[in-house]
């Protein structure tokens, strides 16, 4: 499976930087030495608790922009990426918010990243974007161009989103996987720091076969061991953080608490069906 190519490991927990608002966003402060410095903070905190990988995102730039990100959000990510790949001796992705894979594409081949995460990889989705379409053929020609070995996790049905129509999860995840050809699918709740439910991760799971679903969204010490039953890795940022608060930086002790719960998931009895459940 690709999770023991990139991270060594089945079912990698994977911890996200979030990245202090970037040039040109609403809330930038105009110092990016200080972005940096708490990026590096946070991406040793992250390697010091035992993560198996880490991701990194411009999350702070709310309000989004649907797709192509300014071209200072891409230099300021590079320079970031690149400094913290030279800090810790883990597997790094990339999130460049709200959907501009390409970009995220085009940092990883640049510095040497390993994945990205693209949140809307196939299908269409109303966003508080607007709406916002996938474009799987675009970014895998785009992967083929650059000839770089990138992994892509894409979201299905993803958090702070709706789709248009009334797609079944199983259906997603086989489009997914299938016809866009993504290398691993993530899974998340309505909207950050809610969970998926344990049907979904089922149905996404026994959906997905080889390739591997990820958790996307409100993973932490107290469920993540029922959650990885039926995932083959996750994604945690606002549980890592100093008392839970997704504006606190990371704190290595909850990191360590998180890993080691992650470490031994939970057996929980199989039901004799599995309804399936719509999102809408």
């Amino acid at each position: 499976m690709i999770t023991e190519k990139i991270f060594g490991t089945k079912k990698p927990v994977i911890g996200v930087v979030h990245l202090l608002p970037l040039p040109t966003s609403a809330r930038w402060g105009g110092n990016l030495k200080a972005v940096m410095e708490r990026a590096e903070q946070e991406a040793t905190a992250l390697a010091a608790g035992g993560v198996d990988g880490i991701i990194i995102e411009n999350f702070f730039d709310a309000p989004f922009t649907k797709d192509k990100v300014d071209p200072a959000v891409v230099s300021a990510m590079t320079l970031i990426v690149d400094r913290i790949m030279s800090l810790v001796m883990l597997p790094i992705g990339l999130n460049v918010l709200r959907n501009d894979a390409q970009s995220g594409m085009a940092i990883a081949s640049c510095v040497g990243a390993q994945f990205i995460r693209v949140n809307v990889y196939t299908g269409v989705m109303a966003t508080d974007q607007g709406v916002i379409e996938g474009k799987a053929h675009e970014i895998q020609r785009y992967r083929r161009e650059l000839g770089q070995d990138i992994a892509i996790f894409a979201d299905v049905l993803v958090k702070h989103a709706r789709p248009l129509g009334t797609p079944n999860l199983t259906s997603a995840v086989t489009d997914t996987i299938h016809r866009g050809l993504a290398d691993g699918i993530i899974l998340s709740g309505w909207s950050t720091g809610l969970p998926p439910s344990l049907e979904d991760l089922e149905l996404a799971k026994s959906a997905s076969q080889d390739t591997p679903v990820f958790i996307g969204s409100g993973a932490n010490w107290e469920n993540i061991g029922q959650l990885m039953t039926f995932a083959d890795g996750v994604i945690v940022a606002s549980s890592l953080k100093r008392h839970g608060n997704i504006h606190e930086t990371i704190d290595p002790s909850r990191v360590s608490q998180f890993v080691e719960a992650a470490s031994t998931p939970m057996v929980i009895p199989q039901k004799k069906e599995t309804t399936e459940k719509v999102k809408n």
